[in-house]
């Protein structure tokens, strides 16, 4: 059975932890686990990037064979304190701390996904399809909705302080057959009647 939030309430995200010496709470997938028999590191991964949580042989002991049971993708909040790092890892921001778990939830666990994700991938595009829930979790694709979301904020700022107004008008309509076959849905209240998807907002517009 999945662990629960209680009592833990995520205080950054993992590319903001930072402070040498503070105790936070970080959520997010597990990208990646390396067992060495009494010292257990992951690498915890959300939307801003990725940091490493640390077990070591002072870590309470259901909490060390908690961490030994993660796999990759699973969902995960830990709360611990934040201290160096013996080794560092020039290739992301936080390489250089780690943090010490004392409290590790698992909140939900995942079956082995069919490629890993990671930035870089040969998978054919297929099976990405397929499972373009899990794709959508590599960074480029994030990168990708962020700047959609960006351009489309500063569309609508543009637009807004220059005195237009946005409506969104409705998905379903009565038929207007001119032009494209319109696509019908049928009614579930009334029988033998149909809805239209609308082929453009010149109605409402109207």
């Amino acid at each position: 059975m999945a662990d629960n939030m209680k009592g833990l309430k995520r205080t950054c995200y993992c590319n903001d932890v930072e402070t040498i010496g503070s105790e936070v709470t970080v959520g997010g997938f597990v990208q990646k686990i390396r067992d060495l028999g009494n010292l257990i590191f992951i690498d915890l991964r959300d939307r801003t990037g990725i940091v490493q949580l640390a077990f070591n042989d002072e870590t309470d002991r259901e909490i060390f064979e908690k961490a030994a049971s993660c796999r990759s993708e699973y969902v995960l909040m830990a709360k611990g304190t934040v201290q160096q790092r013996s080794s560092i890892n020039k290739d992301i921001k936080t390489g250089n701390i780690e943090i010490i778990v004392n409290d590790l939830r698992i909140l939900a666990k995942a079956q082995t996904p069919p490629f890993e994700i990671q930035n870089e991938t040969k998978v054919n595009e297929e099976l990405r399809l397929k499972y373009r829930y899990l794709d959508l979790r590599r960074k480029p694709l994030q990168d990708n909705l962020i700047m959609r979301h960006k351009i489309a904020q500063a569309a609508r700022e543009y637009y807004c302080s220059n005195g237009f107004i946005e409506i969104e008008t409705p998905m379903m309509m009565k038929s207007t057959p001119e032009g494209a076959r319109d696509y019908l849905i049928p009614s579930r209240v009334h029988n033998g009647k149909f809805f239209a998807l609308p082929q453009s907002p010149q109605i409402y517009k109207q």
